[in-house]
């Protein structure tokens, strides 16, 4: 039966894409297919995932309604973004949400470094800092959220692995709102951000589009997974090679979680090659792959 409250419903569906929603509430949406959220199956490898790169985007009204309302609670989007910075919690989202539209539109990946914010306007870009073990991250602000409590931002699953609370769920930290001017120059938190700037320890300026990534031993490459063990990746090293018609080796690293084979497909000149190649490999089933930089 038809109800008045069902386009009240889909409202609050479509903005709380968030994996933090309020404890015990109903989930509204049937595009969910899991009821609660969840990490990746396997051991993902996110330590030589690269940060987002600030870039500047037009200012969108997609996701920037104000005010806005979620389960019966009224919030205000920022007029600008410039000189935000502000401590709490965050949580992370992930398997849930995966594949699923963010706020303004685009498709949440868990495998990015993305972001969800209440206030935030986006899409945007900010500096998170794990204020416990001092790990800091760029992720690009594109979802609303998270609507739990005082929480203060939702990560993406991959950038609360970098920052290294995954497990517990919940870390403090700082967020820094970086802005980008149409000319290129960057803020963080309304102070110069660059390698020129005042502020150090943070992502570089983009390369123009086309570019390949800055540094002599680095390059881009497609990763396919990270297995803790050498033979499923040797594996899936053999199913990509009649795929593609590049270069696909295992790259065995060791880090704080340990020691983890990589399958990467690449390297590639451009951000447009390797997106292009990922998309080829994702209509072949490959589907849990990320764009990052590693050395050669």
């Amino acid at each position: 039966m038809y109800s008045k409250s069902w386009p009240v419903l889909c409202l609050v569906a479509m903005l709380a894409g968030c994996a933090s929603s309020p404890g015990p509430q109903p989930d509204h949406s049937s595009r969910y297919t899991i009821s609660q959220d969840r990490a990746p199956a396997g051991g993902f490898d996110a330590s030589g995932l690269a940060d987002a790169v600030p870039r500047y985007e037009e200012p969108r009204r997609a996701g920037n309604k104000s005010p806005y309302t979620v389960w019966g609670k009224s919030y205000r989007v920022l007029p600008s973004n410039d000189g935000y910075v502000q401590r709490g919690t965050a949580s992370w989202y992930g398997e849930k949400f995966h594949g699923h539209k963010t706020s303004n539109g685009e498709v949440f990946d868990m495998y990015a470094m993305s972001a969800a914010h209440k206030s935030l306007r986006i899409p945007g870009y900010a500096r998170v800092t794990n204020l416990d073990n001092g790990r800091s991250v760029v992720v690009r602000v594109n979802d609303r959220g998270p609507f739990h409590g005082d929480r203060l931002i939702d990560l993406s699953y991959a950038a609360a692995k970098k920052l290294g609370y995954q497990s517990r769920g919940t870390a403090r930290v700082e967020v820094a709102a970086i802005t980008v001017q149409p000319d290129g120059s960057m803020l963080l938190a309304g102070k110069p951000f660059g390698p020129e700037g005042t502020v150090a320890a943070v992502a570089a300026p983009p390369a123009p589009s086309g570019q390949a990534p800055a540094g002599a031993d680095q390059a881009l490459f497609v990763q396919l997974g990270a297995f803790t063990n050498r033979d499923p990746a040797e594996t899936m090293r053999s199913r990509v090679l009649g795929v593609l018609d590049h270069p696909v080796r295992v790259r065995e690293i060791s880090t704080g979680s340990g020691r983890f084979h990589r399958v990467q497909v690449g390297p590639f000149q451009t951000e447009d090659d390797a997106r292009y190649a990922q998309n080829i490999l994702e209509s072949r089933g490959f589907g849990q792959s990320i764009v990052l930089t590693d050395t050669h």
